[in-house]
């Protein structure tokens, strides 16, 4: 699988975890996900249940002029994770992983989907394009967009 999919899908993770947190689809979501992070080992499960707790806890009980920081923080924090998870399988297991995790998004949180390939991302829903200090990022498009070649110009008729 792609370096550039499997990063969108871990950032589009870590956008749902923070999304999710606090609403009605949260118990369900937070199950699943520390079911994908333990992999059948239920002492992980647990300790990625407290760390979606404590992601959760952070998110509540914030001031209101640290909100959006703690937002980010902790949307980057489930990215690392997820995608570290994701770089420890065997390519054949890490496929399998990151397709268990592309149907958990799509089945708990409402208008997730991502789709990457060489030189681009593709999603249903938000993406959220950030650059460090010293980068440079695209920006926001809202509604129907295409981006591709542009057309050929139409030839004059002889």
């Amino acid at each position: 699988m792609l370096v550039e999919m499997l990063t969108a899908l871990a950032a589009a993770g870590g956008t749902a975890v923070v999304q999710a947190a606090g609403t009605d689809a949260w118990a369900g979501f937070r199950q699943a996900v520390a079911r994908w992070f333990g992999r059948g080992d239920a002492q992980r499960e647990r300790a990625e249940l407290e760390r979606l707790d404590q992601t959760a806890a952070a998110l509540e009980t914030a001031d209101p002029a640290q909100v959006e920081r703690v937002r980010i923080s902790s949307e980057a924090a489930w990215h690392a994770r997820i995608e570290a998870a994701l770089e420890r399988l065997d390519e054949p297991e890490r496929d399998q992983a990151a397709d268990q995790l592309r149907t958990l998004l799509v089945d708990h949180v409402p208008g997730v989907a991502v789709v990457a390939g060489p030189g681009g991302v593709a999603t249903h829903g938000n993406l959220d394009i950030r650059a460090e200090e010293g980068s440079i990022a695209a920006a926001v498009i809202q509604g129907d967009a295409h981006v591709g070649p542009h057309p050929e110009p139409a030839r004059p008729q002889d």
